[in-house]
């Protein structure tokens, strides 16, 4: 065994989901047999378009990028994900190798590390484990946390958890997501209709939600959960609590 992959081997890594967007097939799959390999929960796919069908499933705490995507390029996905997700690592992986396009993506997409093609795969494995030990012990010990597949919502400073509906779930999973936490509200009646081969949720129906969930969170976290869905006049929501998809 190499001592690069002794030191891999040795590490206890904690599991984590890594979201792959890279448009070569066989890059692709390489690199997510790989990844599994070293216990990381991979996500491969090849836009960002696709990239943005997967995170209305799955809570991502790694990003790898290609910037040659088709349709939205990387470098816009990046900074769309670093202004969406402040707290999740992004990893540039390209074969562009210009100073000038090292700066834009770190300046412009906010990427936490910009690695040039080819990269070895187990150099790419300790790039993750060292960004991971860098952005997520800090995230949560500031940040609420939900559970996408049991529907629980944690607060940082209170043992107790709030069992959420199926629609509050995609609610706040919606506004995690948007710029700045905010969404339109017939964003969200739109959103609601189209999950559920239905009509948009009407606006009343929305405040209705919107409600129940304040005075759950309200009830469960007290003042900590004070203020946590502000109503923006003239627009709709703004999500103000940090909360880390799980």
């Amino acid at each position: 065994m190499s001592p690069l992959s002794q030191l891999i081997s040795n590490e206890d890594a904690t599991p984590l989901v890594v979201a792959l967007v890279e448009d070569d097939r066989l890059l692709r799959e390489e690199i997510e047999v790989h990844l599994n390999a070293h216990g990381y929960e991979v996500h491969a796919v090849n836009s960002a378009a696709a990239l943005d069908d997967l995170l209305t499933q799955v809570a991502v705490d790694l990003y790898i990028l290609d910037l040659g995507l088709p349709g939205e390029s990387g470098l816009s996905l990046s900074r769309r994900l670093r202004t969406q997700m402040p707290h999740s690592g992004i990893v540039i992986m390209t074969a562009r190798v210009a100073l000038y396009d090292r700066i834009a993506g770190y300046q412009d997409g906010g990427a936490d590390i910009y690695l040039t093609k080819p990269v070895a795969p187990d150099e790419l494995v300790l790039v993750l484990r060292s960004l991971a030990r860098r952005l997520l012990p800090s995230k949560a010990a500031k940040a609420w946390s939900l559970s996408l597949r049991d529907r629980m919502l944690f607060s940082p400073q209170s043992a107790q958890a709030v069992r959420l509906t199926f629609r509050e779930k995609k609610l706040l999973t919606a506004l995690i997501q948007a710029k700045d936490g905010t969404l339109e509200s017939w964003a969200l009646c739109d959103l609601f209709g189209s999950t559920e081969n239905a009509p948009p949720m009407s606006k009343h129906t929305l405040e209705e939600l919107v409600g129940r969930l304040r005075k759950k969170l309200k009830s469960t976290h007290g003042e900590i959960a004070e203020g946590a869905i502000k109503s923006v006049w003239g627009v709709g929501y703004q999500l103000c609590i940090t909360i880390v998809l799980k």
